[in-house]
């Protein structure tokens, strides 16, 4: 499980790294908001990942129990 987890925090981490610099908006020039909003978005991606998978994988499990 944590193995998992930590899979799907590489994968968010990759998309929000790749979501950033292909971004063609003005940065903003306040350092520390951009570490928050990089971290926020990395949860946000976080959290939609892990609730897809997870259902994914409850569902997979509760079918093939059937």
């Amino acid at each position: 499980m944590k193995k998992k987890i930590l899979n799907i925090l590489t994968i968010a981490s990759i998309i929000t790294t790749i979501g950033f610099i292909a971004d063609g908006d003005v940065k903003e020039p306040n350092v520390i908001m951009r570490f928050f909003e990089f971290f926020m978005m990395t949860g946000i991606v976080f959290t939609l990942i892990s609730i897809i998978y997870f259902s994914y994988a409850f569902a997979k499990k509760n079918i093939l129990k059937i």
